[in-house]
C-alpha cells in the first residue's frame, strides 16, 4: 500500500477497492448496506475494511434519530419491560425506537440486516444470545454501534452486552426452598441450548449441594419459558405419590403453568406445593397466590444497554460487559412443606 493511500493513519476506500479488485462505487454500496452486491464481493470488502481498521468519519454518514430494538419474539411478557427501558433513555436523547421481530431464537434473521443498514439508526439494541460474525462485521463496517441485552446467555466477548446474574438467581430461589425445609425440589428451567437455563440449573444444583441434598434427575426438566410448557412439565412431575413438594420454574410464565397444574391436580399452593418463578414480571404479583420469584432487572438492563449505545466512547476500547444483580422476592406461593 502506498503512502498516499493513507490519510491520518486511516486506510482509504480507494485502497480497499484496489485490494478487493472492485470499483469505488461497489465499496460505497457495501458501506451503505445496499443489497445489489454479491455476497462474495460484500464479504471480501467487509473483511478488508475490518482487517485494515477502517472507520468511517461520522460526518460522511448522516444518521436517522432512531434506536433499533430487535427481539426474536414480541409475545414474551418481559418484552414490554425491555421496551420501556430502551424507549425512556432513547426519548431523553432525542431518539425514537423502532421495533423489529426477527423470529429466530438466538440471532437476527439475515433479511433484517439489509433493512437496518438502509435505515442507518443511531444504534441497535439486540435481545439475542448470539451475533453472527457477518452481522457484527457489516454493522461495524457501516459504523452502526450495537449492544446486546442478554437475558438468554453470554454473547461473544467482543460484543458489548448487558446481562444479569443467572447463577445467583437460581441459587437464591433454591436456597429459599431448602431453608423452608423442602428436599424434593423440582426444576423446570429453559431450553437446554440457552446458557441462562444452564446457569439457573447450576445455581439450583449448588443450593441443593449446600443443603446436603442430592437432586433427583427425574425432577429436572428443560422447558421453553412459556406457560404451556410449564403446565405440561408440572402435570408430569406431579403424577404419583413421590411428587416434589416444591418447583422452581425458570420463568414466571412457566411458574404460572405450574400453578395451573397444581390447581388441576387438586393441590393447594403453598400448603401442598411451593412454587418459585423467575423474572418478576408485573403479572407475578397478581397470580393466585402472588408468586415468589427472582427479580431480574429487565427495565434496568434495557436502560443500561441504551446508555452504552448512545454515549460516545473510545472506538478502540474493548467491548464492555455489564452484569446486573438479581434478588429473591418472597410472596405467598412458598411455605414450609406439609408436616415440617
Amino acid at each position: 500500500m502506498h503512502e498516499d493511500d493513507e490519510v491520518s493513519g486511516r486506510v482509504t476506500l480507494a485502497a480497499v477497492a484496489k485490494e478487493a479488485g472492485v470499483s469505488m462505487p461497489t465499496v460505497s454500496k457495501v458501506l451503505n448496506g445496499r443489497s445489489d452486491v454479491s455476497p462474495t464481493t460484500r464479504d471480501r470488502v467487509e473483511r478488508l475494511l475490518q482487517d485494515r481498521g477502517y472507520r468511517r468519519r461520522a460526518q460522511s454518514a448522516p444518521r436517522s434519530p432512531l434506536v433499533e430494538l430487535v427481539f426474536h419474539e414480541l409475545e414474551s411478557i418481559w418484552a414490554m419491560e425491555l421496551i420501556r427501558g430502551v424507549e425512556g433513555v432513547a426519548r431523553r436523547n432525542g431518539a425514537t425506537v423502532v421495533l423489529t421481530e426477527s423470529g429466530t431464537r438466538h440471532a437476527p434473521a439475515p433479511e433484517w440486516l439489509d433493512g437496518v443498514l438502509r435505515r442507518r439508526p443511531l444504534g441497535v439494541v439486540l435481545v439475542f444470545s448470539l451475533l453472527p460474525e457477518d452481522v457484527k462485521r457489516r454493522l461495524r463496517a457501516a459504523g452502526i454501534p450495537f449492544v446486546v441485552i442478554d437475558p438468554a446467555g453470554d454473547p461473544d466477548p467482543d460484543v458489548p452486552s448487558v446481562g444479569s446474574a443467572n447463577w445467583a438467581g437460581g441459587l437464591a430461589a433454591t436456597r429459599h426452598l431448602t431453608e423452608l425445609g423442602h428436599e424434593r425440589i423440582a426444576i423446570v428451567t429453559g431450553p437446554e441450548d440457552m446458557l441462562c437455563s444452564l446457569a439457573r440449573l447450576d445455581g439450583y444444583r449448588s443450593a441443593m449441594a449446600m443443603a446436603g441434598l442430592e437432586p433427583d434427575p427425574r425432577l429436572t426438566r428443560f422447558g421453553d419459558f412459556h406457560v404451556q410448557g410449564g403446565f405440561e412439565h408440572a402435570m408430569s412431575l406431579l403424577e404419583g405419590p413421590d411428587r416434589p413438594t416444591a418447583v422452581f420454574a425458570g420463568s414466571d410464565l412457566q411458574a404460572l403453568g405450574v400453578l395451573e397444574a397444581a390447581r388441576v391436580k387438586g393441590l393447594r399452593v403453598p400448603e401442598d406445593l411451593s412454587v418459585v418463578g423467575y423474572d418478576d414480571v408485573p403479572l407475578a404479583q397478581w397470580s393466585s397466590p402472588p408468586l415468589t420469584t427472582v427479580h431480574q432487572p429487565l427495565k434496568h438492563m434495557a436502560e443500561e444497554a441504551t446508555r452504552m449505545l448512545l454515549q460516545p466512547g473510545d472506538p478502540g476500547k474493548a467491548a464492555q460487559r455489564i452484569e446486573l444483580a438479581t434478588h429473591l422476592v418472597v410472596r405467598q406461593s412458598t411455605g414450609r412443606p406439609a408436616g415440617a
